[in-house]
């Protein structure tokens, strides 16, 4: 039994999603996504008690390139989060109608495939198959039961869709410069180069400005507040929740340990751009006047903290961003999930149309404002943990990174409370609000669970991450 096992679930389920009509195709995504869920569970518990769980096959002999999954703790926790998450925008979806349902359910799975599969992949070119393969559910997602207007849409997807294929393809000229040194795509072979610093560099920058697109950091940014908007709110929460991870996991995966030497000597520089966006994204976040837009420059602004988090090159910095990618990825969810709640009962996101929400439904109030204090990492849940650890690494670079990066707390609380002020509270809304529904509350209950669970007991995810961030530490000191 290996990892393979997830990607053939998820891979067949896509299938029989589709073949199965769009009266059932949504109960059937939903049931192939806990499978998924399930027998990841087994094989996380396999690789605790000394099971070897990865595989390595050859798979095409001109290029040398092989099939190989790599499923350290690093790739696993990274697995859990989308595995846990899928059935979750699944069942968040019920309540939503969509034309061809059938084509859409198979698109989440099939999307749910290719990010588990960048996130498993050990061969450099297996990775970029699939890391592109995770670019087209998206699009269609996003272009056929996007929001708004359909013009506006087509520009908005067809835009990100460029910038991510372009910066995608800096990194396949990159990995075709390293096969033709090492002679294989994989990994372990990558990080035995001895590049030059020159070498180092461009093979770096390359890597970057795939990952930086993705991410997105300043000044890469550009597609995201528009495709969040224009998305349905399951492709914002995909985008959000998990597949900007992909950027972040790539950085400390396969850019810092290929190019350790270029890591080192341009830290200053990429806290500084990731701390950037922080600040960007926490003040155009302020002058936002529609719910989806302003959770999406709140989560630029967080996954630039995570971005710095990644680029201090500690333990604790890689530690910390991995704890704060999972809680992000629940989190910002959470939130999206809350805006579409508010928007199925109002049809409108605009913050100056909603207001007056606590005084009809409570118990959905409650719920937002647990979510809203997560996203600003109250001491008690799980992002508080990631940003502390990823603050206290910034301060061990240099106490000025830790200091503005820091004003993520400061200003994140100030938005996140007066979003929060303006739509829940205030004079009564003309229009009935109902409470939240059963499926509602599942969906909010299971994510504030993990949450507040993990807030106070991190100790099993940061014990499964750590050995693999120890391995990539001793690839980035190599040099030394």
């Amino acid at each position: 039994m290996n990892v393979s096992l997830i990607l053939f679930i998820l891979l067949i389920g896509a299938l029989v999603t589709f073949l199965s009509g769009n009266k059932l195709a949504s109960k059937v995504a939903l049931f192939f996504s806990l499978a998924a869920l399930g027998c990841t569970t087994v094989l996380v518990n396999h690789f605790l008690g000394g099971v070897n769980i990865s595989l390595n096959n050859p798979w095409i002999l001109q290029p040398n390139v092989s099939f190989a999954l790599k499923a350290d703790g690093l790739a696993l926790a990274m697995v859990l989060l989308t595995v846990s998450l899928i059935p979750i925008i699944i069942l968040s979806s019920f309540a939503n109608k969509y034309n061809n349902s059938k084509n859409f359910y198979a698109l989440v799975l099939f999307m749910a495939f290719a990010m588990t599969g960048t996130f498993l992949a050990e061969d450099g070119l297996l990775y970029y198959i699939f890391w592109e393969l995770s670019l087209i559910p998206i699009y269609f997602i996003a272009l056929v039961w996007g929001n708004g207007d359909l013009e506006e849409r087509k520009k908005a997807v067809v835009k990100f869709f460029i910038y991510t294929l372009a910066g995608s393809l800096f990194m396949l000229v990159a990995f075709a410069y390293l096969y033709d040194k090492a002679g294989s795509f994989m990994l372990s072979d990558l990080t035995k180069l001895n590049l030059s610093v020159t070498e180092q560099f461009w093979i770096f920058f390359a890597f970057f400005l795939a990952y930086a697109i993705k991410i997105p950091i300043i000044p890469f940014h550009t597609w995201q507040a528009k495709v969040y908007q224009k998305a349905p709110t399951v492709g914002t929460m995909l985008l959000s929740g998990i597949m900007l991870k992909m950027g972040l996991y790539s950085v400390i995966r396969w850019q810092i340990p290929i190019a350790p030497l270029a890591a080192k000597t341009y830290m200053p520089t990429l806290i500084g751009l990731s701390i950037a966006g922080v600040i960007y994204g926490s003040i155009v976040a302020l002058r936002q006047k529609d719910v989806k837009k302003l959770l999406a420059y709140s989560s630029l602004a967080h996954v630039g903290l995570i971005a710095a988090g990644c680029y201090t090159l500690t333990a604790d910095g890689i530690s910390g961003a991995v704890s704060q990618m999972i809680a992000h990825g629940f989190v910002v969810v959470g939130l999206f999930f809350a805006a579409e709640v508010i928007y199925r009962r109002l049809n409108s996101n605009k913050i100056e149309e909603l207001g007056g929400i606590r005084s009809q439904a409570p118990k959905f109030t409650s719920l937002f404002m647990i979510l809203v204090l997560a996203s600003v990492a109250l001491p008690g849940t799980f992002n508080f943990i990631g940003e502390f650890t990823v603050l206290y690494s910034l301060f061990q670079v240099n106490i000025w990174f830790a200091v503005l990066g820091g004003t993520t707390i400061i200003l994140g609380a100030y938005y996140m409370l007066k979003m929060f002020q303006n739509v829940m509270l205030g004079e009564t809304n003309t229009k009935a609000f109902a409470e939240v529904s059963i499926n509602e509350t599942i969906v909010f209950g299971i994510l504030i669970a993990f949450l507040l669970f993990y807030g106070i007991h991190p100790k099993p995810i940061v014990d499964l991450v750590n050995p693999s961030v120890q391995e990539i530490l001793t690839q980035i000191n190599r040099f030394n």
